[in-house]
């Protein structure tokens, strides 16, 4: 599932080829980010809103887990190369081969850490 997960991430949010989200989400997918109503349409529209506003952006994917129906990806979303950018944990649920619910949570990258370990 985790691989599921990287090719939709890769394939739908870096490449902007929403007209495959089929492939990926449930049409009813139930949404957790408060900024997005539930459903497939208003994901892949807000999609290609912020692609077309910031054609640069970039998912870079660090680590991803599975357990149960559930996949976890910690990734580096950056706005326009160069870009310090959010450090992102995403949550997905999987049924039937498809995302069916979907959590978020982001942190601004700091400049830099008390550990001095990377947050992404």
């Amino acid at each position: 599932m985790s691989e599921f997960i990287r090719d939709y991430i890769e394939t739908i949010w870096n490449q902007g080829r929403t007209e495959e989200s089929g492939r990926f989400l449930a049409d009813d997918l139930v949404q957790h980010n408060p900024h997005l109503p539930d459903g497939r349409k208003p994901l892949v529209d807000f999609i290609d809103g912020l692609r077309w506003q910031l054609p640069g952006l970039r998912f870079d994917v660090r680590r991803t887990a599975a357990e149960g129906d559930l996949v976890f990806a910690h990734s580096l979303f950056t706005a326009e190369p160069g870009a310090r950018g959010t450090a992102v944990v995403d949550v997905f649920r999987i049924a039937g081969g498809l995302i069916v619910e979907h959590w978020d949570v982001r942190e601004d990258v700091p400049e830099s850490t008390a550990s001095g370990n990377p947050v992404a």
